[in-house]
């Protein structure tokens, strides 16, 4: 009994050593490394994961999530992470149901690495929130992961199943490479998915996504500012295809060297897309469309809009404050690919507001040609 108590008494004070602030040393001694106090791994799991996982993100250099059950209307917060820490996601992460706007996962920091072990699931049931209407009324439903502020960081081999809108928002990045990436909304084709965009980058440089699969019911890429973004090898299914905006209206309206290369759009309603608002000012610039497939679009094959007003063509008269320049389209593919009833290219340009471009391969085929394109530079055509 004695030997029990004294064992008792040690580990008492071993734990409060353990979250016990350091003795202060002499000045003349040099400050620790932090970085070098931290465990070399934390796993957390179960309803209490989120908190924990929280709360030690600065004492661990690799946080493992295990089959973490997030409470309803609360962020997976790791916001706060030391410069090159890693995250690892095991078995199913999932969320409580709860009307709010989220997020529900956030991370930031710098060097930081993020990774889906075998097998993982981040699946916050999104069909809980789905009612058709998506951001644009109904239930209030929360954005899933912001990917904020991460600078020479790495996503890998996450998949994310059924958002209940926006799946990831990329902004205030420098040197992001997100790889091998699923985003899996294709539930919400008959159960009423809405706004479940794949990713909307903005403010952000130096971002490069390979090998992302999205089915979802909205832009699959939608770069609203930012420079040196590249997506390639990318499918994307069931949604508004690649997208360039909208541009325009928002604090930061540039779009600056943007690669959209080697990559297909199947089963959307647009293929190609970039929209400029009418009214407003900004820049695109160096955008590349090179070797994208088409098949079964049923509204636009490309379309290219200065008068975007909340819907395609909505605005009226193309406007030129947000000129769009050095756009290459070339080597894209898509015989017999857009629907009938749909158009298959379309551009609405200002007077002098599209420039310097570059148009060849280019087959879109199936659909009518627009008979009302204004301003259309001398290298392309909206007749097929």
């Amino acid at each position: 009994m004695t030997r029990l108590l004294v064992g008792s008494v040690v580990l008492a004070v071993l734990a409060t050593c353990a979250i016990a602030k350091p003795v202060a040393e002499p000045a003349i001694t040099p400050a620790p490394n932090l970085l070098d106090k931290r465990a070399t791994s934390c796993t957390n799991s179960g309803s209490s994961g989120a908190c924990s996982a929280s709360a030690s993100q600065k004492s661990c250099s690799t946080i493992i999530l295990c089959n973490v059950a997030i409470p309803s209307g609360k962020t997976l917060d790791l916001s706060s992470l030391p410069d090159d820490t890693t995250v690892i996601f095991e078995g199913q992460t999932t969320w409580g149901y709860e009307e709010w706007d989220g997020p529900l996962l956030q991370i930031s920091g710098t060097g930081i690495t993020v990774e889906g072990a075998s097998g993982a699931y981040l699946n916050p049931d999104g069909a809980r929130w789905w009612d058709g209407e998506g951001s644009n009324g109904g239930k209030t439903k929360p954005k899933f992961f912001y990917a904020h502020d991460l600078t020479d960081s790495t996503i890998t081999n996450l998949h994310i199943q059924n958002t209940p809108v926006q799946a990831v928002s990329i902004n205030g990045c420098d040197g992001l490479t997100i790889t091998d990436m699923t985003i899996d909304n294709s539930a919400g084709d008959t159960e009423g998915g809405h706004n479940t965009d794949g990713f909307d980058i903005g403010s952000s440089t130096n971002v490069v996504i390979t090998g992302a699969n999205v089915y979802n019911q909205d832009d699959c890429v939608a770069v609203n500012s930012g420079t040196d973004i590249t997506f390639s090898g990318g499918v994307c299914s069931g949604g508004h295809g690649l997208s360039i905006g909208s541009v325009g209206g928002r604090s930061d309206n540039t779009v600056d060297t943007v690669k959209f290369e080697n990559s297909e759009v199947k089963s959307s309603v647009n293929g190609i897309r970039i929209k400029a608002t009418e009214g407003d000012t900004g820049t695109i610039t160096g955008v590349t469309y090179s070797g994208i497939t088409l098949s079964s679009i049923s509204k636009y094959g490309i379309i290219i809009e200065q008068n975007y007003d909340g819907g395609d063509l909505d605005g009226g008269t193309a406007s030129s404050g947000i000129p769009i320049t050095d756009l290459t389209i070339e080597n894209i593919s898509g015989s017999g690919a857009v629907s009938s009833s749909g158009y298959n290219i379309v551009i609405t340009c200002g007077s002098g507001a599209c420039s310097s471009w570059t148009w060849e391969d280019v087959v879109v085929t199936g659909g009518k040609d627009y008979g009302s394109c204004t301003n259309v530079p001398s290298v392309a055509s909206c007749s097929t």
